[in-house]
């Protein structure tokens, strides 16, 4: 009965499933802001004197709001969704990836435990952050052909393998499906700042409290997710400015470095460009977080009864099929005895 009890409702690969079942559905909720974010992110402000566009897209945006009604003008509502097909299976892989790699090594920790007990904060996060660097390793192309797709002219738009065509045909070629992985890696310390500044404000803000109310819960999940977003906020612009087509004023020539995107950005923008998209990128973190973990739960529910309805429908057959070999034996056994 305790064996029982102590079996974990869903194999690593059931996790993963309800993990990259949630984040697809949340992603593609919130898919609009995510191209917003994107756009905001790779432009560069042109000065008067400037002889060469310093950005891909001709077009200047100069907030969410202007960003959504231009792309909306240019390229009618469906440019809002350009490059959703390749984003959901980036997002799909990614956290498959993660929540399957995060389960494996939870239970390796666990099974070198000599006293089952919970892990501490700190184990929770590390083995966050390995399963999250992992997951990067596995499904960063999909990321690097996503973000050329969300940032190509109108006029270039190409289909997701024609993109990847591209990737792999520059000066990089293959390693260039993995451009932006060390900005990526160190991404990860993302969801640490998350859960630390979260604990730390539920001791500022409701000291003594055990157990807050939804609201409560969220305000503080907003709030820690949005410090966690400035703190990291430049990473994630160099990320999307080594993984995007480089600037016309670069001649062709990519970045080497989320360093030199950050150099780049500086020398044309200054520093507070670093912090470009900011908005929605908080937005669309705070939307995709809750709605992930709420959309999860749900799948992980679904996902047990589904999986308990199997074992049940095979235990039923597995009856079924020892019945039928008992009813065969006692035929064959009398006439075995004659």
């Amino acid at each position: 009965m305790a064996a029982k009890a102590s079996q974990p409702p869903l194999p690593p690969w059931g996790n993963a499933l309800a993990g990259a079942t949630g984040a697809v559905l949340a992603n593609a909720l919130v898919y609009p802001l995510d191209i917003v974010k994107t756009r905001l992110q790779v432009q560069i402000k042109r000065k008067p004197d400037d002889p060469t566009p310093l950005t891909v897209d001709s077009v200047h945006y100069a907030s969410t709001m202007d960003a959504l009604s231009k792309i909306v003008d240019d390229e009618g509502v469906m440019g809002l969704y350009s490059g959703i097909n390749g984003a959901l299976i980036g997002v799909a892989s990614t956290n498959f990836a993660y929540f399957y790699w995060y389960s494996v090594v939870r239970t390796l920790y666990l099974s070198t435990q000599t006293l089952p007990k919970p892990p501490t904060t700190a184990i929770e996060l590390s083995l966050g952050a390995v399963a999250g660097a992992v997951a990067q390793v596995f499904t960063i192309p999909v990321s690097v052909v996503t973000t050329r797709q969300q940032t190509q002219p109108k006029v270039e738009r190409k289909g997701l393998l024609d993109t990847g065509r591209e990737v792999v045909n520059s000066e990089d070629g293959w390693t260039g499906l993995w451009r932006g992985l060390k900005a990526s890696l160190v991404l990860v310390v993302n969801p640490a700042i998350t859960y630390g500044a979260y604990q730390r404000l539920k001791d500022l803000i409701y000291p003594g409290k055990t157990h807050l109310r939804p609201v409560e819960a969220f305000f503080l999940g907003a709030l820690s997710k949005s410090i966690a977003t400035i703190v990291t906020q430049p990473l994630i612009v160099a990320k999307v400015g080594l993984q995007s087509r480089p600037p016309p004023a670069r001649h062709g020539k990519p970045f080497k470095s989320f360093v030199e995107v950050m150099k780049f950005i500086i020398e044309n923008e200054g520093p507070l460009a670093l912090f470009k998209g900011l908005l929605p990128q908080i937005t669309k973190g705070v939307l995709v977080q809750g709605l992930l973990m709420m959309t999860k739960e749900r799948m992980e529910i679904l996902f047990i009864v589904l999986f308990a309805y199997l074992r049940r429908l095979r235990s039923a057959k597995l009856q079924q099929a020892a019945t039928a070999a008992a009813e065969k034996a006692k035929h064959v056994l009398p006439m075995i005895s004659k």
